[in-house]
């Protein structure tokens, strides 16, 4: 049994970050940064951040 990510991977793991944002239409700033977080990271979850949170 195939998941959502396992599936998408497969699309799009041997296309070029130009194809990848064509095919999402997202911008391709937005791919770049999400590889990269992902090299780096190992996800692309938000991660915490230091200082105090905001105000409400």
């Amino acid at each position: 049994m195939q998941t959502a990510s396992t599936n998408i991977c497969e699309r799009l793991c041997n296309k070029s970050i130009h194809e990848i944002s064509l095919l999402l239409n997202i911008p391709q700033s937005t791919v770049s940064g999400i590889i990269t977080k992902w090299k780096q990271l190992g996800t692309i979850a938000t991660q915490p951040r230091s200082g105090r949170p905001h105000k409400k």
